[in-house]
């Protein structure tokens, strides 16, 4: 059964998602099913996402959840824990990583705040697996200015992702884009509605490579 039907079929604790968010979390998540990872989702709600990872990565992951709200405690079960804390507190951060271990997945479906998110990525990020997933959804908070967003505006976190591009390509720059941890580390960067996605990862070699006989 697929993420999607999982998901139609779903009778536990509610989730809400938007439909299109399905297929990317399955295009990017799909290698991690049946192994050993660990899955930040920050931002519980009402606990049903959290059920349908442990159900969809199988029985050799641990789901964390992070939210501000206590009664989220409750939600947790086997191979689900919650703790309590502020996406954009990085003591807290750093207490969720020193007793699980660095995450192979980052779901931010949080405060939707654009400080919250930059904190969170700014922390959590370097210190995923370096083959890990980094997901931030609900992008269209980008946009408002209630959320710290707006079109153009430097602050929001399209903003830096559009200027992580030029990171990730830096080694073409021909001098004009700084090296950086980031573009040393990430493989691919993707673009979807409301929905950036990260993959980690480094390019071991980055030359040309010309195959073939001339006729």
């Amino acid at each position: 059964m697929g993420l999607w039907s999982d998901y139609l079929t779903h009778t536990g604790r509610p989730i809400h998602k938007w439909t299109h968010y399905l297929p990317v979390y399955e295009r990017h998540l799909a290698r991690f099913v049946n192994r050993t990872s660990t899955l930040i989702e920050i931002g519980v709600s009402k606990g049903g996402s959290l059920q349908m990872w442990k159900r969809y990565l199988g029985p050799f992951a641990q789901i964390v959840g992070i939210d501000i709200d206590l009664a989220c405690k409750d939600f947790a079960e086997s191979q689900i824990a919650v703790r309590i804390g502020h996406q954009g507190d990085t003591d807290f951060l750093r207490k969720i990583v020193d007793e699980f271990g660095a995450p192979d997945i980052v779901i931010d479906d949080g405060s939707h705040v654009m400080k919250d998110i930059s904190a969170s990525f700014d922390y959590l990020y370097p210190l995923l697996d370096r083959n890990g997933v980094y997901i931030v959804e609900d992008l269209h908070s980008a946009y408002w200015e209630e959320y710290g967003g707006g079109a153009g505006r430097a602050e929001s976190f399209i903003e830096r992702c559009k200027h992580f591009v030029d990171e990730l390509n830096a080694h073409y720059s021909r001098g004009a884009v700084p090296s950086s941890a980031l573009g040393r580390t990430t493989l691919s960067i993707h673009f979807y509605d409301s929905v950036v996605v990260f993959e980690r990862g480094r390019h071991l070699d980055r030359s040309a490579l010309r195959v073939g006989s001339s006729a």
